[in-house]
């Protein structure tokens, strides 16, 4: 059974333990009590404070890395168009020098179990990895905060300013700090549009909207790109600067689940309490008095960006930032204590004091085998798949019209419809053969030229002697395969009806 999720328990106003607890309601009082309990309880802001360390460094690291690939996507070029586009009204999609078909959707499952499968596994080693340092929860909140605390200030800042009166300066730090938020937010919005309309198109069209590009309009933005633009402006403006760490506690439901994915040997962020208690304020370089090495100072809450104390045990709330870490070990800096007070470790490794040798060997347990192995079976075989991907398909649909019919000569005649999709970027002719029956003919064009990254419906008839084959249904094959490649061919089978 893994670890257990707790809520913060709550001291009361003196700083003591809420020990005392009122009396239970007198029954016919009850009612009363639970029709005037609020619906919604008032949560206090939280100011995380700033914090330099190890983790710090790898969240930050992380920010660039995402939002680098995020924003520079779209403006990728490669074979004279956009690299990366996800062109759903053409039924396209375009991953750099591979293109995709609604056919190919078998390769967006493999991706999405790949996903999920990763996400097992990193939970199964290290708890809320994904939230603490790549979740676009985590990420836009950092750049938010940052954004914050350049315009208006570090945390003592910020409290004395919104606790402070309305005033000139007030107003424009609040106005400025905004402007830039929905200015990101709006840039945010129109980068993610950019995956699914050429981002060069909507760009000039963005600009001749608001009047910033001279001469005639030589495109509009349409209503859904307009839409997609505000509404994913709005949901980061909102999420990253207004709620924060109300989606992680009450939206994202990855929370709530977590625990299923934990057992005694995942690392999570712990606090030593052995080590820490009893907690206590002290001067730098004074004797303890008895006391642990925790000073009571606070820090660990105040940087935490959903506002929890990870002294009193392990939180649904956590998010793995590991933030309350770097904030430890600067206080265990100054005050000549060794680091890890608040560290990464495993319930196990805490219940029988094990060493990190211990503690590692048993964090790579069968389970975290047994998922990294399947994940990477199903990787090497999805970069194969894509490999020996043949880029040519092929749809064969008999002509239900006229299932089979006399032509001239007494020749049975049977029309199918085929449909050949070249999903490479350059022309290819391809020619057709077809064969499965005696005297069987293929009655007109036998190539035909196709567009990169285009189909073409062509119709193929073909004919027998019913002297040579008697009535009933034959299976035939129909071979398709290009002038320029023997490789790219394909096979495909159907029916061939006489009557």
């Amino acid at each position: 059974m893994g670890p257990v999720l707790k809520p913060v328990r709550k001291d009361d106003s003196t700083g003591g333990p809420a020990a005392a607890q009122p009396a239970p309601p007198a029954p016919e009082t009850a009612d009363i009590a639970v029709m005037n309990q609020p619906l919604y309880v008032a949560a206090a802001k939280i100011y995380p404070r700033a914090v330099h360390g190890w983790f710090a460094a790898w969240r930050w690291a992380l920010v660039w890395a995402t939002q680098l690939v995020f924003y520079g996507g779209p403006w990728l070029s490669w074979n004279d168009r956009q690299a990366v586009l996800f062109d759903i009204a053409q039924r396209k999609f375009y991953i750099f020098g591979l293109v995709f078909w609604p056919q190919d959707v078998i390769y967006l499952t493999i991706l999405l179990v790949i996903s999920a499968l990763s996400l097992f596994l990193f939970t199964a080693v290290a708890g809320r990895l994904w939230c603490g340092y790549a979740c676009p929860q985590t990420v836009y909140t950092e750049i938010f905060l940052w954004i914050e605390r350049k315009i208006e200030g570090d945390r003592n800042q910020r409290i004395r300013l919104d606790r402070g009166d309305w005033g000139a300066k007030k107003l424009g730090l609040k106005a400025v700090k905004h402007a830039v938020w929905i200015a990101l937010a709006l840039w945010t919005g129109f980068t993610f549009v950019g995956y699914f309309t050429p981002i060069h198109e909507l760009g000039r069209s963005v600009l001749q909207l608001v009047g910033w590009s001279a001469g005639a309009p030589s495109a509009t933005i349409g209503p859904w790109a307009t839409f997609w633009i505000l509404f994913y402006g709005f949901a980061t403006y909102g999420n990253a600067g207004w709620m924060r760490e109300q989606v992680c506690k009450y939206m994202c439901p990855y929370a709530r689940f977590q625990s299923a994915m934990f057992d005694r040997d995942t690392l999570i962020i712990t606090y030593d309490g052995e080590r820490g208690e009893p907690r206590g304020p002290r001067a730098r370089g004074r004797d303890k008095g008895g006391l642990g090495d925790c000073v009571d100072c606070g820090i660990c809450v105040q940087v935490c960006p959903t506002g929890i104390d990870i002294r009193e045990g392990l939180q649904y709330e956590c998010i793995g930032c590991a933030a309350c870490i770097d904030g430890c070990d600067q206080v265990m800096d100054k005050m000549g204590y060794p680091h890890g007070l608040i560290r990464y470790s495993t319930q196990h490794a805490l219940d029988n004091k094990l060493g990190v040798r211990e503690m590692w060997r048993r964090v790579f347990r069968p389970r975290v085998l047994v998922y990294s192995a399947v994940l990477w079976a199903i990787i090497f075989a999805a970069a194969f798949a894509l490999y020996a991907r043949v880029p040519l398909k092929v749809d064969i649909i008999r002509d239900r019209a006229a299932i089979a019919r006399e032509v001239e000569g007494g020749l049975v005649e049977n029309l199918y419809r085929v449909q050949l999709m070249n999903t490479q970027e350059k022309a290819r002719r391809f020619a057709l053969k077809a064969e499965g029956l005696p005297s069987l003919i293929l009655v007109g064009d036998r190539t035909f030229e196709v567009p990169g990254a285009s189909a073409r419906l062509v119709t193929l008839k073909l004919r027998v002697s019913p002297a040579q084959v008697a009535a009933g249904k034959y299976p035939i094959t129909i071979d398709v395969q290009a002038e320029d490649d023997p490789g790219v061919a394909v096979r495909e089978k159907s029916i061939f009806i006489v009557r």
